[in-house]
């Protein structure tokens, strides 16, 4: 399986050819924030929900500069942006949320999260327990390196977090380029690369429709159309093949440690506090993300709280 990208491929940048901070930061433009604001009047009728709001082409057209330069980024750069940012200090959360509705249409289609259709998902700790069928996002641990959705049929292509309320203390996100990742294993060890390009089983932990199987069977690194694609988050593939009944293979196991230990590397990730008010977008299909355990606040008003998207890519 060869993966190995050209060494001035952008994509495939570590800790010390990320850029400076100051870069991975885009300013959400006054016309567009203009631009937007009209559809906050349609929020004002209590029937009417923050999904229902659709762009428009001229709120399109306003946005097209600012957001232009993030879309870039995710496809041919770095394959994340920070969109800085939502003034919370003049948008209360709901309206927040609304405008970030409706940037994330302006950079792909809004995808349902889980089986009940879920499109704007709250991420906080609800005190549940990943090991009783909790997803990592309603708990407060860390999550390890993963991309979301890697037990979808579809494979996603953006996420978006917006930030409305920050914890007491941790949660910094993690970020690698699976370009890099990839690099690393076809230097040190493709017999790795090729394990992890075999199906695993991946358990459903969005939700099992109708007459699906509780795991779906994908490979952790692909390629497609001269790309690279990662499904991976490793504690549903270990879940997966227990409830497929086929124990991982002690050679699937290794593949699995060696990726990790990769990862972990920190000269390959980069690592920030969002802030309030702050979106980050991050390209799913070849950016592995981390969100770091946290102590939140006990005050429920002051409890850590985001918003997250998920978008696929508009079609060429």
């Amino acid at each position: 399986m060869k993966t190995l990208q050209p060494a001035t491929d952008p994509r495939a940048w570590d800790a010390a050819t990320a850029g400076p901070p100051a870069a991975w930061y885009f300013p959400l433009s006054d016309a567009c924030l203009a631009a937007l604001e009209p559809a906050l009047r349609e929020l004002r009728d209590p029937g009417r929900a923050v999904t229902d709001l659709a762009v428009t082409d001229e709120q399109r057209a306003a946005c097209h500069d600012c957001l232009e330069p993030v879309r870039a980024a995710l496809e041919t750069g770095r394959g994340f942006a920070i969109l800085d940012r939502i003034p919370l200090e003049r948008y209360p959360p709901r309206e927040a949320t609304a405008l970030y509705w409706l940037i994330g249409q302006l950079l792909g289609q809004p995808f349902e999260q889980n089986v009940q259709g879920t499109l704007l998902y709250d991420v906080r700790d609800t005190g549940q327990d990943v090991r009783y069928g909790a997803r990592f996002s309603v708990t407060n641990a860390e999550s390890t390196f993963h991309t979301d959705n890697s037990f979808g049929d579809t494979v996603l292509d953006y996420v978006g977090l917006l930030v409305l309320r920050t914890a007491k203390s941790g949660g910094l996100s993690q970020l690698v380029s699976g370009h890099a990742v990839c690099r690393e294993l076809e230097e040190r060890r493709p017999d790795v690369l090729e394990v992890l390009s075999r199906p695993f089983h991946v358990e459903r932990r969005g939700g099992v429709k109708d007459g699906q199987a509780p795991t779906a069977r994908f490979p952790v690194v692909a390629r497609h159309r001269g790309d690279v694609r990662f499904r991976y988050l490793r504690y549903w593939i270990e879940t997966g093949h227990e409830r497929a009944g086929e124990p991982l293979t002690a050679e699937q196991v290794e593949a699995l440690d060696v990726l990790d230990g990769v990862l972990s590397e920190r000269r390959l990730r980069v690592e920030f506090a969002l802030r309030p008010g702050e979106a980050l977008f991050v390209n799913n299909r070849w950016l592995l993300h981390n969100r770091t355990g946290f102590e939140d606040h006990t005050e429920p008003e002051l409890r850590r709280h985001l918003v997250r998207l998920w978008l696929q890519a508009p079609a060429d």
